[in-house]
């Protein structure tokens, strides 16, 4: 009965060295981005040793694997199947969009640098897969003959897009309504 004990203990602190070590990871990740964050940054964040880094985490890939799955648990994506639910075409448009911006702003720090460092990596092709299936759950509103337009597909990905958020809200500083109307503007004139 002692040593069930003591192994389960053993393993919660295993757990708990494990959650800190992501949490240290993932602060450096939003501060100064994963490629300038070495596994040493990450140890002497979280308090452990470099040994205790690899022990838990074989390479960066796999750290950023268990980081990039805790960051989107607590940061969901908006819910695709909610907005499949909104009927007519630029309803649905600004509907996404308005999902799309909140969470642009919510992850903006992460996804400021992050995107650059990571752009074509493993990694990141479930984000760039969710964005795909965004466009296609805004196109399914649009009738057949509209949805073959290569300029609607492509006003809808520059809609959605991260950068696009980021430029007009962050740089420009406009804000998420008027991102939404803007972009609408550029839909109706694109039709």
């Amino acid at each position: 009965m002692n040593r069930k004990y003591q192994q389960t203990k053993r393993a919660a602190a295993q757990e708990e060295t494990r959650q800190r070590i992501v949490e240290a990871a993932i602060k450096l990740h939003q501060s100064k981005g994963p490629t300038a964050t070495s596994m040493r940054d990450v140890a002497q964040e979280a308090g452990v040793g470099t040994v205790t880094v690899y022990r838990h985490f074989a390479d960066d890939m796999e750290l950023l694997g268990a980081c990039s799955s805790t960051y989107f648990e607590r940061h969901p994506l908006p819910d695709l199947e909610e907005w499949a639910t909104v009927e007519g075409s630029e309803e649905r448009f600004r509907h996404g969009l308005a999902a799309t911006y909140a969470f642009h702003r919510e992850t903006e720090p992460m996804m400021s640098s992050v995107i650059d460092d990571l752009r074509g990596s493993p990694i990141m092709a479930p984000y760039e897969g969710y964005w795909q299936a965004a466009g296609k759950t805004l196109l399914a509103a649009f009738t057949e003959q509209e949805r073959q337009d290569p300029l609607l597909k492509s006003t809808i990905a520059l809609a959605l897009n991260f950068e696009t958020w980021r430029l007009l809200a962050i740089h420009q500083g406009l804000s998420d309504g008027q991102v939404i109307n803007l972009m609408t503007r550029l839909l109706r004139d694109g039709r």
